[in-house]
């Protein structure tokens, strides 16, 4: 491995480069100057704060008022999906949402909503989709990105089924995927076997929010019983790790499972540490696992409620573990390897995108080192 690809990079470096984001919500990334704006529109009450700078700092605390945070990170959905009520609403939220990404160097992205919770100002179902698949295209002209929708069903509702044939109508208009997100705890996949069947029989793919905030029956029943191609976040796959006292490490059944058969991990470390998954980034098994070569994928999870970019998240990953740009790519490209879209558009994006991106990065960073030697 080269010098330059070991570079600490920094985070003008790392915005630069190619990125791919597969987990990240929709209602979880507006700005706050939008969330501000539309609150004032629909006539929503109760904003914590009407100053975009101290609002996200109430979604995000910091110093004293961390502890707090796995509360303000819950409530502060009931902020932001009070104001995607509308057409106009949820298609400005996607636009800025893939104007965002855009410019923070994402060249692909699967972003999730759950459609069920935008009803409430009478929208159907198809029209809240609608209204998200035009904002994405309209925030996605004209710049070097490309979005697919993922439909997220809540897992303690019962609407699972409603939104996997949602999802699949909508399978050639901009929508990818479907998922389940909620509480873990006491809500197990298998409630909703019907509608993984009904994404597998239709040949369509879904992910599950799964060994987030629950332990290895979460994830065992997403993938033996509901067929998961991938595991939203997937941080407890940890529990069936064992690091020995001379270093080696050995892997339980489900653990050499997921890593065997290359089952994505949609791995999102700030977020974890801002609800308690886990207690802080260096304590994240992201590296083990990273190291331990499972198919590790790097995400955001929700962007307003961590005060995250994906650049940051990766300026993260090296200021803690002292990941370079190798490092980086490889990341990507397990994300690319994983996405829902087909086949030949994922090598289209690798090709021409991801590879001669880091190739450049690189190729600058071996010259900055010899014009300093």
């Amino acid at each position: 491995m080269t010098t330059a690809a070991r570079a600490t990079p920094d985070l003008a470096t790392i915005r630069r480069a190619p990125k791919a984001l597969l987990h990240d919500h929709l209602d979880g990334g507006l700005r706050p100057t939008t969330l501000i704006e539309l609150a004032g529109e629909v006539g929503h009450v109760g904003l914590p704060t009407l100053d975009p700078d101290e609002l996200g700092g109430w979604f995000k605390p910091s110093g004293e008022d961390a502890a707090r945070s796995l509360e303000r990170y819950l409530d502060g959905f009931a902020h932001t999906v009070a104001v995607m009520q509308s057409r106009d609403a949820i298609e400005r939220v996607a636009a800025e949402c893939a104007e965002d990404l855009a410019n923070d160097g994402v060249v692909y992205a699967e972003v999730r909503f759950a459609p069920e919770q935008h009803l409430q100002a009478g929208l159907s179902l198809d029209e809240v989709v609608e209204a998200a698949v035009a904002g994405v295209r309209r925030g996605s002209e004209g710049r070097q990105i490309t979005i697919g929708l993922l439909l997220t069903a809540m897992r303690q509702a019962a609407r699972s089924t409603e939104i996997a044939e949602l999802a699949v109508r909508h399978r050639d208009s901009g929508v990818i995927g479907f998922d389940i997100a909620g509480p873990e705890a006491g809500y197990p996949p298998t409630r909703h076997l019907d509608a993984f069947h009904i994404i597998a029989r239709d040949n369509f793919h879904f992910t599950i929010h799964a060994g987030e905030g629950f332990g290895l029956p979460s994830i065992h029943e997403a993938l033996q019983w509901c067929g998961a191609e991938r595991l939203g976040h997937g941080v407890r796959i940890v529990d069936d790790i064992t690091t020995l006292p001379d270093g080696r490490v050995t892997l339980g059944r489900i653990a050499a499972y997921v890593r065997d058969r290359r089952v994505p991990l949609e791995m999102c470390p700030t977020s974890n540490v801002d609800t308690g998954a886990v207690p802080s980034l260096e304590q994240h098994p992201v590296e083990l696992l990273r190291r331990l070569r499972f198919r590790v994928t790097l995400n955001t999870d929700n962007r307003l409620m961590s005060a995250i970019s994906l650049s940051d998240e990766f300026a993260s990953m090296v200021a803690t573990f002292g990941w370079g740009l190798d490092d980086m790519e490889w990341l990507t490209l397990n994300a690319m390897k994983s996405a829902f879209i087909a086949f030949d558009a994922r090598l289209r994006i690798i090709n021409e995108l991801v590879k001669p991106g880091f190739a450049r990065l690189r190729a600058e960073a071996a010259a900055a080192e010899l014009s300093t030697g």
